[in-house]
């Protein structure tokens, strides 16, 4: 009798003990989660084991499934680590040591912060970045007179905010051999009354940068691990880095082998002969931190120095259209190149004006039959992307819907939401008040395209991506202007939003399968945010901060 009491006894304790619980590194609860899988479900928790995600739910079914290190986010907003689909990030770590003229309300501004800089640099050139003549109560380039006073020897390289244009003295000029005979195919050397202004535009400026000695390895790797500290503080976890050369390329990838470097990159090769070479040879590359399988290319300049490519004359320069910066054969060229023999690298180009869109649009459709599927997918799936889309017009909406089907992505538009309240103060006087109502069109392209991915494009714009999701859907200058957002037809929602900066942004970098959303098997690369975003009205979203950042489950910023 006492033998069977024991049994019946043990059976009890022993039936209605907890189930062993499975190990994890990290389990984050008591948070709103934003997923952005496909039905843009929130949950409470998840659990992160090597690196990757390996179970979302509510609070208690993860915390009863799984044991480890525990992050109580109490209550607060949970995302997918934010994407910036169109940057310049090592360029911004190098810039972070030059002069910074961003924001300068006048040119007699600049020259004192130039004047500043060279006091505290023993550098031979004085570098800077950032001015805009837009912003000024005189709205015209500067010439460099002043400059050759101050600085009769010493080189002065002065780049637009847009990167579009530079502002050089003559010391400068000598040394790259410009005189007022130079004449540059995609370019403009201004000459005004027989003289140089020292005005640069476009293909032009490239003449001056390459008399510019590169950074050494310390001064690039110092470059790039500054730069990533300041992107995971903002949120940024994957950045596409637009325009990189392959020693810089092999730089990233060393130091992220040796885990200096964690942030993610998606490189856009500039399109030299050394990059064409030897990645159309040896294919794309992958790892878990770098995706190196697209090119990038300039099809115009710029709206703000009136390089981009129109279809009409600007209104505000009558018998001037811009320019293509290439001859019209280079793109159709590479378009077949880069795709077939270069085993399916994605083509990148940078289209302002409505000309040069339109040009790159039927570019892509010419040879859309020559796309091969991606493995898994069916049917064409190039995703081939247009990068600021700034300009456009319906009839170039009608190709995008026509080259998009059900499924299939063969161009997806990539813009910089904060472009447009940047440049709404002086964009009808280039465009013309009908011309601009199908500029910064981000709701017509998403209509048409089926996605949209966006970045911030900075060193161009600020670099905080929560700009991005401000600008994007209030369509306002940070101090509010103007009171009822610009053109607000093509404002976007926020869930639009979210995913343009998540889960499309990956899509636009064939990397869906593995970020861009908080799901079973993607790595665990997500951010806290102080403020629900989602909730909060609008205007209140450029006060919200980061509490933290995480890549790979791992803390990398913490507030």
């Amino acid at each position: 009798m006492k033998k069977i009491f024991f049994l019946s006894l043990s059976s009890i304790i022993f039936g209605c003990a907890s189930p062993k619980k499975e190990k994890a590194d990290l389990i984050v609860h008591h948070a709103v989660v934003y997923t952005v899988d496909s039905s843009f479900a929130t949950a409470e928790s998840f659990a992160v084991k090597n690196g990757k995600i390996i179970a979302v739910g509510t609070n208690d079914s993860i915390l009863a499934k799984f044991e480890g290190e525990k992050l109580d986010a109490q209550g607060k907003a949970v995302f997918p680590g934010l994407i910036d689909a169109h940057c310049h990030f090592y360029s911004y770590g190098l810039g972070l040591n030059k002069v910074d003229l961003v924001g300068t309300k006048s040119f007699e501004e600049v020259i004192e912060k130039v004047k500043n800089q060279k006091s505290k640099s023993g550098s031979e050139w004085i570098i800077g970045r950032g001015w805009d003549q837009n912003d000024w109560t005189v709205k015209e380039f500067p010439d460099n007179r002043i400059l050759d006073s101050l600085f009769p020897n010493t080189p002065v390289y002065l780049k637009r905010v847009d990167g579009h244009a530079a502002l050089v003295n003559s010391e400068a000029l000598r040394r790259a051999n410009i005189t007022e005979k130079t004449k540059v195919d995609g370019g403009i050397v201004e000459v005004k009354n027989g003289k140089l202004t020292g005005i640069l535009v476009d293909n032009a400026v490239d003449l001056i940068a390459s008399k510019i000695a590169t950074a050494s390895k310390p001064e690039a790797r110092a470059a790039l691990l500054a730069a990533q500290k300041d992107c995971f503080a903002v949120g940024l976890t994957t950045v596409d880095d637009a325009g990189l050369d392959k020693q810089i390329v092999d730089l990233m990838d060393e130091m992220q082998k040796n885990n200096e470097l964690k942030m993610r990159v998606y490189a856009m090769l500039t399109d030299n002969k050394e990059n064409l070479d030897y990645y159309l040879q040896h294919g794309i590359y992958k790892t878990d931190r770098l995706n190196v399988r697209s090119f990038k290319f300039y099809a115009d300049g710029a709206l703000g120095s009136r390089g981009a490519c129109l279809l009409q004359d600007y209104s505000d320069k009558k018998g001037w259209k811009g320019f293509l910066l290439s001859k019209p054969e280079y793109f159709i060229e590479m378009a077949v190149k880069i795709y077939n023999k270069g085993k399916g690298f994605q083509m990148n180009t940078h289209c302002i004006g409505d000309s040069a869109n339109r040009f790159i649009l039927n570019v892509y459709n010419a040879n859309a039959n020559n796309y091969l599927p991606e493995e898994g997918n069916a049917g064409i799936d190039a995703r081939w992307r247009i990068e600021h889309f700034q300009v456009t017009t319906p009839a170039d909406i009608e190709i995008i819907k026509n080259m998009n089907g059900k499924n299939q992505y063969n161009v997806i538009p990539s813009v910089q939401p904060t472009h447009a309240t940047s440049d709404m103060y002086w964009a009808k006087d280039r465009l013309g008040v009908e011309r601009v109502k199908y500029a910064y069109a981000y709701k017509d392209l998403l209509k048409a395209a089926g996605m949209i991915a966006l970045g911030t494009d900075f060193p161009v714009e600020n670099i905080n991506p929560l700009y991005t999701f401000y600008a994007a859907v209030a369509r306002k200058d940070l101090k509010g202007f103007p009171e009822g957002g610009f053109q607000m037809e093509n404002a976007l929602t926020k869930e639009e939003t979210l995913k343009g900066m998540t889960i499309w942004a990956a899509y636009a970098n064939f990397e869906e399968k593995e970020k861009g959303s908080i799901e079973k098997g993607k790595f665990a690369d997500f951010i806290i945010l102080d403020k629900d975003i989602m909730k909060i009205n609008i205007d209140e979203v450029p006060n919200v901060k980061v509490v933290s950042t995480f890549v790979n489950g791992e803390k990398v910023y913490s507030k």
